[in-house]
């Protein structure tokens, strides 16, 4: 591991062209994994989009948002902590702290998929199958992603984007031979299986292997970060799910297809502002110890940029023909499209507050986060079903738009006030 290089990224002496060198560096490392992962993210729900057809793809667009609420658990309690706490450290407090951090991901997705593989008989049907494979695979599927963490905690984000490459390279042949089967459950396997792939390759990139054994006492040291961040992260993806449930309750589960086909069309904005901590609060993190002074405007331009990146994003979609579109998501384009508009501002409205959430994560500053998704979370949940309830498919994606917006706001009122409190806790020291 390029450890060399994480020592001289925090020395204070380095002259600012190269600091600013060195972050540009990372950062397109950042948003070339990004661009993997969102590809790879693209191509299944538009593969699956057009093998399955819509009931059939709401269903797996339900194990998808499932598998985000599990996701977010795994980085609350491993692999945030270790990018706010093990970014630009030594090599050896990094491997240690990787060992066992990856092996807390491989526990919670060992633990969840148990429960959904015992949820199976409950659920019944395609759902239930659907749930079932998906808990064979989310050990996979964790691992791989806290290998992506660990990764830009390192400083070495192009080991990350080689991972995602792989994952991308593995899903294709499975992916064939899913839609030879044509099932939900044989997708949800093929997706998952590939991402064990490249959970496995991550083992051999980083010559570090995962400590189950490491999980407990992880938790514990981290207990003041993760479970903060556990509930702050499950919030947000629990909303998700909410949403989507509560949509399939009123509106139907075609429904919640509809709404995952217009997030696909969002391409890689989507898939970049959910993954947007891989990168943002190793760099932030970096950022508050070498020019603290500068945090605030990083978070700025980090935000600003990816909401007006969304925005020009959703001008290409409303000028693209529906011949494109339905090549792209077949039966589901033609409802889809009319939910551009507002989820194309949802996703601007998020990109904006992302910059001020990886200021926070920075700053340690747990309770002011942890405060900040909740009101985020029950506004996205309120919204989005309330808007359903009174408008169908359309309303409830106008009420995320909204709901996106008064978010960003908590989100970059919580920086200032933390923001506030750093500067007056350095002044008290000096």
């Amino acid at each position: 591991m390029a450890a060399e290089e994480d020592r001289t990224a925090t020395a204070p002496e380095r002259p600012a062209r190269t600091v600013t060198k060195a972050v540009a560096g990372r950062l397109s490392w950042g948003l070339a994994d990004q661009a993997a992962s969102s590809l790879s993210n693209f191509a299944v729900g538009v593969y699956v989009a057009r093998s399955l057809g819509l009931t059939a793809f709401g269903v797996f667009s339900l194990a998808w948002v499932t598998y985000g609420v599990v996701l977010s658990v795994s980085r609350g309690l491993a692999t945030d902590p270790l990018v706010v706490r093990f970014s630009g450290v030594s090599e050896a407090s990094w491997r240690q702290a990787v060992s066992r951090s990856t092996g807390t991901s491989l526990g919670v997705g060992a633990v969840i998929g148990v429960l959904c593989l015992a949820f199976w008989p409950l659920l019944g049907g395609s759902v239930g199958a659907a749930f079932a494979c998906l808990g064979v695979v989310l050990p996979g599927l964790l691992l791989q992603d806290a290998w992506r963490y660990s990764f830009f905690a390192a400083g070495v984000g192009r080991k990350a984007f080689v991972n995602d490459v792989v994952w991308g390279g593995a899903l294709i042949p499975a992916m064939v031979v899913a839609a030879q089967v044509g099932t939900v459950p044989a997708f949800v396997l093929a997706w998952g299986g590939s991402a064990a792939v490249a959970g496995a390759y991550g083992w051999a990139q980083s010559g570090i292997r995962p400590r189950l054994t490491g999980a407990r006492p992880w938790v514990r040291d981290h207990r003041d970060l993760g479970y903060r961040y556990l509930v702050e992260n499950t919030c947000g993806s629990g909303a998700s799910q909410l949403r989507a449930y509560g949509l399939g309750a009123i509106a139907g589960v075609g429904a919640v297809g509809v709404v995952r086909g217009a997030e696909l069309l969002q391409g890689p904005f989507l898939a970049v502002l959910m993954g947007l901590t891989l990168v943002t609060v190793a760099e932030a993190a970096r950022m508050l110890r070498q020019a603290p002074h500068r945090l605030g405007r990083f978070c700025l331009f980090l935000g600003g940029g990816q909401a007006v990146a969304a925005l020009l994003w959703g001008c290409v979609l409303l000028l693209m023909p529906d011949r494109a579109g339905e090549l792209v998501l077949g039966d589901v384009w033609p409802a889809a499209k009319e939910l551009i508009v507002p989820a194309t501002l949802s996703v601007a409205g998020a990109g904006v507050g992302t910059g001020a959430a990886a200021g926070l994560r920075a700053l340690g500053a747990a309770r002011l986060s942890l405060r900040c998704q909740i009101f985020a979370s029950v506004c996205y949940v309120g919204l989005g079903i309330g808007g359903a309830a009174l408008g169908g498919t359309v309303g409830s994606a106008w009420g995320a738009a909204a709901a996106s917006v008064c978010g960003s706001a908590a989100w970059w009122l919580h920086l200032k006030i933390a923001l506030r409190e750093h500067h007056r806790d350095l002044s008290s020291v000096k």
